[in-house]
């Protein structure tokens, strides 16, 4: 059985290096300033999507991601660990979107991509920690939608076994396709890059990067199809103008500030038992414990 698999990455700011550039005024994310990663879960994700790609011979793996034109990053990651090609959609008009305006242009964009038969992402980005955008696709698609995922069981007769990481316990569920998948962070790591792919992928780019590349390079990159990825603007999915980027963004950021932790004092103990001992009823008579 061979599937149209679509995989939904996103370029996140590393929140381990936030400077205090990292907003703008208007309460949106200042992301030329900062650092960018392939998000953490959309990783474990392509993984479910490879296994799946590996037991059903024939299976495509493309991927889809929204932000600026440097977001093709991703796509090159990904494929270096083996998935086949990937899509950007890229627009100054979808800039500054909350996760209604986010879902709403990736949905386009997939029906854009049309013949599909399963769509995977991370269950949330760490930028935003909502996890509100996978599921706000499969609503917008009119399709089913499995969250918490931690391993696709099976894939048979037209529907996706699933088994679920809850608080509580592990369930497992199954639901016809096409469907929406939502992928843990507990889910099995994504392999790691393989060497021959990056050899044959590595001069992979946009045609925003390619315009940026020198006349020599543009026709070695334009000789070999593979090494041309797409890119897909608001028109070309065919997105309402009122329902994309701030315009489309109910959730607005009233304030920002900015609050540096700073120690008032410190205390050193000596290994013995009487400091310990006073230290712990200081504690409990100022009341931070107790």
């Amino acid at each position: 059985m061979s599937l149209n698999i679509i995989v939904l990455a996103k370029q996140v700011p590393d929140t381990r290096n936030v400077g205090k550039d990292a907003m703008k005024e208007d309460g949106t994310i200042n992301r030329a300033a900062l650092p960018a990663i392939f998000n953490p879960e959309d990783l474990n994700a392509l993984e479910q999507a490879l296994r799946i790609k590996e037991a059903n011979p024939g299976t495509t793996v493309t991927i889809l991601t929204m932000g600026l034109p440097r977001a093709a990053e991703v796509i090159r990651e990904a494929i270096f660990r083996g998935a086949d090609s990937g899509i950007v959609l890229t627009d100054r008009v979808l800039g500054g979107a909350d996760t209604l305006a986010t879902s709403y242009s990736l949905a386009q964009a997939v029906k854009k991509f049309g013949n599909y038969d399963l769509i995977l992402g991370g269950r949330q980005a760490i930028d935003g920690d909502t996890a509100q955008v996978g599921p706000q696709i499969a609503e917008k698609l009119g399709i089913p939608q499995v969250t918490y995922a931690e391993e696709i069981v099976d894939m048979a007769n037209g529907h996706i076994t699933v088994k679920r990481r809850l608080e509580h316990g592990v369930e497992t569920v199954k639901a016809p396709l096409p469907c929406v998948v939502t992928v843990n962070g507990s889910a099995a790591e994504c392999r790691p890059r393989n060497a021959k792919r990056v050899m044959k992928y590595k001069y992979a780019v946009s045609p925003s990067e390619k315009a940026k590349l020198s006349e020599e390079m543009q026709a070695f990159v334009e000789a070999r199809p593979y090494l041309n990825l797409q890119e897909w603007g608001a028109a070309f999915v065919e997105a309402d103008p009122e329902q994309i980027g701030l315009p489309g963004s109910p959730t607005k950021v009233k304030q920002i500030e900015n609050v540096v932790f700073t120690a008032k004092e410190s205390l050193r103990l000596e290994n013995n038992d009487e400091q310990i001992e006073a230290l712990v009823k200081d504690l409990i008579a100022n009341h931070t414990i107790g």
